[in-house]
């Protein structure tokens, strides 16, 4: 057993080195006080002139300081508070179904009576005289042949397409009324077909007209040219012309 001095425990007891004494009303000079009425006024007023220089990062006010926030009785989904069609239409929103109605009288008048003008160039204008007779009869859905552009709303280019017939197509075209659409029938009119490294053969008559609706196929046959007009008279019914004048 080893003997222990008693005399070193008590010299080395807490109660030997007395704890620092703090004055309560000692202050620095290079400290601020915040709880005083005065420095917290301040305080707030430093902080609503920040809010109020649109500064993003720091925004508080007196009643954030004083209350808790208002519990909400919302769902936590933030959804926008106004209608992104009534932001396009600039326009009150009891006008919105009035809109969407012009413009679906207009698209089912249009697609209902499609007049195309007859541009057949080769062999797959017989091909397209064959859709426009008994059999396929293109009539029961409006689509009328004509042969003046004055009157016609779209144009089936029906064949090879040459360097000296491509002004004649592009006249035609901007004698037709607006609005308007082309049909390109066939691979030669879509882009060459068999004489794609002809001399005299221009590589697919989009380089000439604006093309809607391509119809492949050599030549194509009338279902072919049927299925085309019917994708015609859905891109006719998603058109907003309407919605799109009211907002300029």
């Amino acid at each position: 057993t080893t003997n222990i001095d008693h005399s070193i425990l008590k010299t080395s007891t807490p109660n030997s080195n007395p704890p620092i004494q703090i004055n309560p009303t000692r202050t620095d000079s290079n400290l601020i006080p915040l709880k005083t009425p005065a420095n917290l006024l301040s305080l707030i007023s430093l902080f609503q002139w920040l809010s109020s220089q649109n500064n993003p990062t720091v925004s508080l006010s007196s009643r954030h300081l004083h209350a808790p926030p208002p519990q909400s009785t919302q769902p936590s989904h933030h959804y926008p508070t106004h209608s992104p069609l009534r932001r396009r239409t600039h326009g009150p929103v009891h006008l919105q179904p009035v809109q969407l109605q012009v413009d679906d009288l207009m698209n089912w008048a249009r697609r209902g009576s499609i007049w195309p003008m007859t541009f057949g160039l080769a062999c797959c204008a017989v091909e397209m005289m064959h859709t426009g007779a008994a059999r396929y009869d293109l009539d029961r859905f409006g689509i009328i042949f004509r042969p003046s552009p004055r009157q016609s709303d779209c144009m089936i280019v029906a064949g090879t397409l040459t360097n000296k017939m491509a002004p004649a197509l592009r006249k035609v075209y901007d004698q037709m009324p607006e609005p308007r659409w082309v049909i390109s029938m066939g691979s030669c009119a879509n882009g060459g077909g068999y004489y794609h490294y002809s001399y005299s053969v221009v590589r697919g008559c989009d380089r000439i007209v604006p093309v809607d609706i391509y119809v492949p196929g050599c030549p194509p046959t009338a279902e072919a040219l049927l299925y085309g007009l019917l994708q015609l008279q859905k891109k006719i019914n998603r058109r907003k012309d309407f919605l799109h004048w009211w907002t300029k």
